[in-house]
């Protein structure tokens, strides 16, 4: 393209200059010149349109092939960009629809849930099924800290001399004793006195039969539970609701010296796990220490015989030591004999070899 530009300017400088040359010459000679050199400009300005546009149009091919070749690269990246984003999109889409499918399911369950919680609750609305409840659950409690009642720690249903029946009897070790554990469940009044959509004075006195009714079976637990020769001194009364063991503890700390002066412990279904723990604990070190009691005795034992059979090994081991030299001093007695044999045996044939050779 430069090439171009620099053979045009060469032209029009040439004309220039034919242009002033010819003002110095005459008319008819200019004309013939002029006329001469107008073909061959008009010559080379065609060759020069020829060129240029045959080049031009060979510069256009390169720079479209060129132009093509960049946009198919570009098209190819395009794609393959599109195509992995398109596959991040899939599995992007296809992991919330996994997700979105499992919170349906979460759904569902929580659903399932929630009728199965006010199914419960409309079932311990019934006082005998409450009961049932709580001794189910005290049940549970006991086989977790000691085992089955196979073991012998503790009986249900248990009948006392007076007729009464209660939920558990713990056989614990001394200084505890025998302890009585019975589940009581005062609902209704404590769902009242927390039912926030009653009126203040309602809920009132809801907690006011709440508290007579959490008395009232603190008194039967004592009268009916506690009786000398039979049981300590103490009995436990069991809550299967956490709510309503945290409600007495935080805000109805009367009932609770109430419940101390009638020697009853209340406890929560976290309480009584821990309580038995610890029972657990010392009926299982009581065990430990009797049985370490009978090791002893039996290690005692042991180490008489101990001392009988390292004497009677020491008497075994002289023995063996003297039959030990005796066999050393044979063993001796022998090589000697042996050797006096082979003597005797050299001899012999050293005379005959001899006796032989003064007979030749």
């Amino acid at each position: 393209m430069m090439e171009y530009i620099i053979i045009g300017l060469l032209v029009i400088v040439i004309i220039l200059l034919i242009v002033l040359l010819c003002k110095k010459t005459n008319n008819n000679d200019l004309t013939e010149r002029l006329g001469h050199f107008e073909a061959n400009i008009n010559k080379e300005i065609g060759d020069f349109k020829y060129n240029f546009t045959k080049e031009l149009l060979a510069d256009f091919e390169k720079l479209n092939e060129r132009i093509e070749k960049k946009l198919s690269l570009i098209s190819d990246v395009v794609n393959e960009r599109l195509d992995k984003n398109f596959d991040k999109s899939n599995k992007t889409f296809m992991s919330v629809l996994e997700r979105l499918t499992k919170i349906d399911e979460a759904q569902k369950k929580i659903d399932s849930l929630s009728s199965e919680i006010v199914s419960l609750q409309s079932v311990l609305t019934d006082k005998k099924t409450r009961g049932t409840f709580g001794e189910v659950n005290l049940e549970y409690i006991l086989n977790n800290a000691f085992g089955s009642k196979t073991s012998g720690i503790y009986e249900t249903q248990h009948k006392f001399s007076n007729g009464y029946i209660v939920d558990c009897l713990l056989y614990a070790p001394s200084p505890l004793g025998t302890i009585a554990i019975d589940s009581k469940f005062p609902l209704e009044n404590y769902q009242k006195m927390t039912d926030k959509t009653k009126t203040k004075e309602e809920r009132i006195m809801a907690e006011k039969l709440f508290v007579n009714d959490v008395k009232k079976h603190i008194l039967d637990i004592s009268e009916k539970y506690i009786i000398p020769g039979e049981t300590t001194e103490e009995a436990i009364m069991f809550l299967p609701a956490e709510a309503i063991f945290a409600e007495i503890n935080a805000y109805h700390p009367e009932l609770l010296q109430f419940a101390y002066n009638k020697k009853v412990w209340i406890t929560g279904p976290t309480t009584l796990i821990s309580t038995l723990s610890i029972i657990s604990m010392i009926i299982k070190n009581m065990e430990r220490d009797k049985y370490a009691k009978v090791i002893h005795e039996e290690l005692n034992k042991l180490s008489i015989e101990f001392t009988r059979y390292k004497e009677r090994w020491d008497k075994l081991s002289r023995s063996v030591k003297s039959v030990n030299q005796s066999i050393e001093d044979l063993h001796t007695t022998s090589e000697k004999i042996q050797k006096r044999f082979e003597s005797i045996n050299g001899v012999e044939i050293a005379k005959i070899s001899n006796q032989e050779r003064i007979d030749n």
